[in-house]
């Protein structure tokens, strides 16, 4: 039983990789596409970024996946193995689409597809998905609100300077909003791991009640910010140049505008999509000089595969649940 554990675990760390590896555009694309930074630069500003978020904020998020998600009862090593690959096979498929998805609501759709084969309708604590699932809607509308906010405020500042000089002023005002939107990001969605380790040790009797260890903070963190150095850049692509072309000063406002929804959402336990967040904020940024420069094809396509993720998600992990019970047994 101790191996199925050890290898829940192994498999949690590697799901973090993988979000680490799908979201590292959210930290990165802006900074790359307006070329204040090389991508190698840029992914080892996101990459540590990512790990310090682990010393600064509480585990508010990973209490809500935890607990609030999946009754513990029903937590159980097959659980959270098939949970997790359900959340794996949907952010690859993602990646390879090249579309900005959210790994946080793939992995709460495989814990949900996992529970209801495992447990049925009263294992899924349904307030807490409904919950999430508002954010599916809510995450991006705060990054477009408050990003063109942010923008408009800006945009007031400098009305008067030559762009020359605005350029040049933002692309070093970037670097600092971009570090602050990936310790934000790495705050938020490592802490979705950390949760369901958290409760995989409950159900199985290594801790007493629910709380995150020290070790477990710090791997999820790692493993992250490892993702996040060998991350993906299709979805950079898509991010920085399909929604639509920026500067330093459309950057300097979405990156500052969406870390400070995450930081919001993080401290309030909502286990918000950053990768939603960040989409918003580009689109919120766009839409101040003129809503035409918006691709929105490409942005509906997003949103179409932002409604997908978690029933696709619960689907693979409901599938890979019948087949390693059966095997098991």
């Amino acid at each position: 039983m101790e191996i199925i554990i050890i290898a829940a675990i192994s498999l949690a760390l590697f799901f973090d990789f993988v979000n680490g590896f799908h979201d590292s555009a959210n930290a990165i694309a802006t900074i790359v596409v307006t070329r204040v930074l090389s991508a190698h630069q840029a992914v080892l500003i996101a990459a540590l970024g990512n790990f310090i978020g682990a010393f600064f904020f509480p585990v508010a998020v990973a209490t809500t996946v935890g607990r609030g998600i999946v009754d513990p009862k029903a937590v159980s090593e097959i659980v959270i193995i098939s949970g997790l690959i359900g959340a794996i096979v949907w952010d690859l498929i993602t990646w390879r689409m090249g579309l900005p998805t959210s790994s946080s609501h793939a992995l709460i759709g495989g814990l949900v597809g996992a529970a209801l084969v495992g447990s049925g309708w009263g294992a899924v604590k349904w307030s807490g998905v409904v919950r999430t699932a508002e954010f599916i809607v809510i995450a991006p509308i705060l990054g477009i609100v408050g990003a063109m906010v942010f923008t408009l405020v800006v945009f007031f500042l400098v009305r008067n300077k030559r762009p020359g000089n605005v350029d040049k002023y933002f692309r070093k005002l970037q670097l600092i909003s971009s570090t602050f939107y990936a310790i934000s990001h790495g705050t938020n969605d490592a802490q979705k791991t950390m949760g369901v380790i958290s409760a995989l040790l409950l159900s199985s009797g290594f801790i007493s009640s629910f709380y995150v260890p020290v070790w477990v903070i710090l791997s999820a963190h790692a493993a992250i910010a490892l993702g996040t150095y060998f991350g993906g850049w299709r979805i950079v692509k898509t991010l920085g140049t399909k929604i639509k072309r920026l500067r330093p000063v459309d950057g300097f406002a979405a990156e500052t505008s969406g870390g400070l929804v995450l930081l919001f959402t993080a401290l309030s336990g909502i286990p918000v999509s950053t990768t939603h967040v960040i989409s918003g904020a580009v689109i919120g940024v766009g839409s101040v000089k003129n809503i035409s420069s918006v691709r929105w094809i490409v942005a509906r396509r997003i949103f179409w595969a932002w409604i997908f993720t978690i029933p696709m998600s619960a689907m693979v992990a409901a599938f890979t649940f019948m087949i390693l019970n059966n095997f098991l047994k």
